[in-house]
């Protein structure tokens, strides 16, 4: 059994500009300052595409860890999935939707995860990982739509 985080923000900005910002490897670095993520393996700048992997290093909860996505559907402007394949969950199956009306992009996160550990795991999830992760994806979100809108208006 998994859990969903379902995420919507809307930027003042073309759909192409969300998405590339949102696939690009530098732009993930940049936007995940406090776990210090960094590309260590695969892709490591640049934007990604269809079967491209990349191997992240990041400190969560005090620990050191690693955790590589690929790329598994891309469909460019409007839709991409990564996939875990290799880290400390059980699962992460993270949706991106891009839908544009007039000049606003609305870009959709369906996060699915699942911990490790059974019922712990699943009690982990409920008491604090749940709240972290989603923390995690507003903050990024958030500096994808300063991004997005500050290019707009310079």
């Amino acid at each position: 059994m998994s859990t969903i985080i379902h995420l919507t923000t809307h930027i003042n900005a073309p759909i192409t500009k969300c998405f590339e910002l949102s696939i690009s490897v530098d732009v993930h670095q940049q936007s995940t300052g406090n776990t210090r993520e960094k590309a260590i393996a695969g892709v490591a700048s640049g934007m990604m595409e269809l079967n491209d992997t990349v191997t992240w290093e990041a400190v969560h909860f005090g620990v050191k860890q690693k955790l590589t996505s690929k790329i598994t559907k891309y469909q460019y402007p409007f839709y991409f999935v990564d996939e875990m394949v290799n880290g400390a969950f059980k699962k992460i199956y993270h949706q991106h939707v891009f839908t544009e009306s007039g000049n606003t992009t609305t870009m959709t996160d369906i996060f699915e995860y699942a911990a490790p550990l059974g019922a712990l795991g699943k009690l982990a999830e409920k008491l604090f990982l749940n709240r972290y992760l989603k923390n995690f994806l507003i903050e990024r979100n958030n500096y994808i739509k300063l991004l997005a809108e500050q290019r707009m208006n310079n």
